[in-house]
């Protein structure tokens, strides 16, 4: 059968025409760019060092693109009809690649590696260690949630929100990885040259991998659709959102990962906090 041949129709509906093969091809270039840009913060994270910080702002870029390129693939595939089960692996491998490897590469190279030497020798040496570790829980946290994301079904987060509305459960790795991104790009790639400073890092790294792995949720942006009642109002929220990212980068790239970050430690800690006041209120109870 021809690959332009339409789809039986059902109950009287419209036969829709099927995609054609090399439609199925351009998801999978929006996923090709994603991994383009994984392996570029990589080799840009590489060559940092405190001469030249700048390969390590170039890196924290490029996930941050990669982000962009993240959301429009699944975008393209759902608008064009062109999802596959080979192109959800081949997306699932590719943010293993650039919000796993790269940000955890980069956040020991930005953060750890370049401690110097004569500063506190023997507390540079175990941060230094620790820091290979905590990395690596970074990426094990990161891929451990896309598997759970890909096997789950209609998951439900442990503090289930409004009715209706669609939820992560736990952080995407994604967005964990703009965490690390935004952080570097705010100091314009400087790396730490203070060890307090880098016990710090420690703790946002180990906190955004235990996020990502939590069941907590976070906010989807699933109903946010250009169809919707209100579409132009929507174009210009995002014009002018693309015109501060443009002037003030680190400013606002820092802003939104840190306050999705907060956002859903802020909803486990309301949802932790009613339900105690509803225990507390409970039929049966005197009142005073």
């Amino acid at each position: 059968m021809a690959e332009d041949t339409p789809a039986l129709s059902i109950d009287g509906e419209k036969p829709r025409r099927r995609p054609s093969r090399g439609m199925y091809v351009l998801p999978s270039l929006f996923t090709a760019g994603n991994i383009a840009a994984g392996y570029y913060a990589i080799t840009q994270a590489i060559q940092g060092s405190v001469a030249d910080p700048a390969f390590f702002d170039r890196a924290a870029l490029a996930i941050g693109f990669a982000v962009l390129f993240d959301g429009l693939d699944g975008q393209v595939a759902r608008r064009t009809r062109t999802t596959s089960d080979f192109g959800k692996e081949l997306d699932s491998l590719a943010d293993v690649i650039t919000f796993g490897v790269a940000p955890s590469l980069l956040a020991y190279m930005w953060g750890f590696r370049l401690l110097p030497l004569t500063v506190h020798p023997l507390m540079r040496d175990r941060i230094l260690h620790l820091g290979v570790f905590v990395c690596f829980l970074f990426l094990i946290c990161g891929a451990c949630r896309l598997a759970r994301f890909n096997i789950s079904v209609n998951p439900q987060p442990r503090n289930p929100g409004r009715p209706g509305k669609k939820y992560f459960v736990g952080m995407p790795i994604p967005a964990g990885a703009g965490v690390i991104a935004s952080v570097i790009h705010f100091f314009n790639g400087a790396p730490i040259y203070n060890p307090y400073k880098s016990m710090l890092w420690l703790g946002l790294i180990l906190g955004t991998g235990f996020l990502m792995v939590s069941s907590w949720r976070f906010w989807s942006g699933k109903e946010i659709s250009t169809g919707g009642r209100h579409p132009f109002q929507l174009v210009v929220v995002l014009v002018l959102v693309l015109g501060l990212l443009l002037l003030y980068s680190e400013w606002m790239l820092i802003l939104l990962a840190l306050g999705y970050l907060v956002s859903g430690v802020i909803a486990r800690l309301a949802y932790s906090w009613s339900r105690k006041h509803r225990q507390a209120t409970m039929p049966g109870e005197t009142q005073i």
